[in-house]
């Protein structure tokens, strides 16, 4: 028997929760993201959205300069060096 044996068939795998802190919603889009101050131009990093909170996720990153591009979960990102971000938000 494993943990996941025990959360039952409905279950949100954790690495497909939305990003937005406190949220425990299955994520339906990815935000691709760099931070140009520290990251190269091609890299990206990705926060998981679920309907709720993907326009609010925008605009934060938006609002700062970083966001570069949304795209459904289950497209894969171009490029190198994309790697999942933590909760931040």
């Amino acid at each position: 028997m494993s943990i996941f044996d025990l959360a039952g068939s409905d279950s949100v795998i954790p690495d497909t929760r939305c990003s937005r802190k406190g949220c425990r919603n299955a994520a339906s889009w990815q935000l691709l993201w760099n931070n140009p101050k520290i990251h190269t131009p091609e890299r990206r990093k990705i926060w998981l959205a679920c309907e709720d909170h993907r326009t609010w996720l925008e605009e934060y990153l938006q609002t700062r300069g970083l966001w570069k591009e949304t795209l459904e979960l289950g497209e894969l990102p171009a490029g190198p060096g994309n790697l999942p971000a933590g909760r931040d938000h």
